[in-house]
C-alpha cells in the first residue's frame, strides 16, 4: 500500500490576516487522472478515528511531513465533499506566514490530500475506480490548481512513496527531463506500460525503481 495524493481547487470561503482559513480538500463525484472517484462516506471512519484518539489534522506545506504549517480545527463531510477550517501558525512559524501571503496574492490556489485507500470498488466497464473508504493523514497547501495530478511535483512524490506514475503522468515527467514529446509517449508506452501491468513483481519494482533513480536520482523505498 502507498500514500497517495489527490488536487482540488483551493475553494477558499474566507482567509484573514490571522491565518484562519476554510474550503474543501476534496469533492465527491470527481473522476482523476487515476480514474477514481471518492464516494461519499469515504472519510467517515477516518474522521471518527482521529477525533477519538484527539489528533490534530495537520496543514503541510506541499506535502513536506518536514514543514508543518498549520493544523485543521474542523474536518467533515458534508454532502458536497471533505470541509476543512485550517489554522495557519503565522505567530510562530515563518513558512506559515508566507504561505497565508500566497494564499490571499491567489499565487497558492491548491489543496491536496494525502491519505492511504482501505477499500475501494472498481467497475471494468468504464474502468473508474471507486474509494470508498480511506485514512487521511494530511492536507496540504500547494502551488498548482485543482486536478493537476500530471505535475512534475505529484508524479514524484507518488514514486518517492512506493507508487507508479500513470502513463500520462509518465510522459510528462519524461518531457520535463528533456525527452521529446514522441521519445516520451515511447519510453512509457514500452517500458512504464509492462511494469504496470505486474506491478507487483519484484523485478519489475526494481525494475522501475532503477529507472526513477536515472532520471531523478531519488532515493526510494523498496516496493
Amino acid at each position: 500500500m502507498s500514500l497517495k495524493i489527490r488536487d482540488f481547487d483551493l475553494e477558499v470561503k474566507s482567509v484573514d490576516s490571522n491565518g484562519h482559513f476554510s474550503g474543501y480538500a476534496s469533492v465527491f463525484g470527481v473522476v482523476d487522472s487515476y480514474n477514481e472517484i471518492v464516494a461519499p462516506g469515504a472519510f467517515i471512519d477516518s474522521i471518527a478515528d482521529r477525533k477519538s484518539k484527539n489528533r490534530k489534522l495537520p496543514t503541510l506545506w506541499q506535502h513536506r511531513s518536514d514543514m508543518p504549517i498549520g493544523a485543521y480545527d474542523v474536518f467533515k463531510e458534508d454532502e458536497k465533499g471533505l470541509y476543512v477550517e485550517g489554522q495557519l501558525l503565522v505567530k510562530d512559524v515563518a513558512l506559515a506566514r508566507e504561505s497565508l501571503a500566497l494564499m490571499k496574492a491567489g499565487v497558492v490556489t491548491g489543496l491536496s490530500i494525502g491519505y492511504w485507500v482501505r477499500a475501494s470498488t472498481y467497475d471494468e466497464k468504464t474502468g473508474i475506480r471507486t474509494l470508498t473508504q480511506v485514512d487521511l493523514e494530511e492536507v496540504s497547501l500547494v502551488t498548482f490548481p485543482a486536478n493537476d495530478d500530471a505535475r512534475v511535483e505529484a508524479v514524484k512524490l507518488k514514486l518517492a512513496h512506493g507508487g507508479l506514475p500513470t502513463i500520462p503522468e509518465f510522459e510528462r515527467v519524461l518531457r520535463d527531463a528533456g525527452f521529446s514529446r514522441s521519445q516520451a509517449a515511447t519510453i512509457a508506452a514500452y517500458g512504464l506500460k509492462h511494469l504496470l501491468r505486474d506491478a507487483e513483481e519484484p523485478a519489475n519494482a526494481a525494475a522501475a525503481s532503477d529507472l526513477v533513480k536515472a532520471l531523478f536520482g531519488l532515493t526510494l523505498p523498496k516496493f
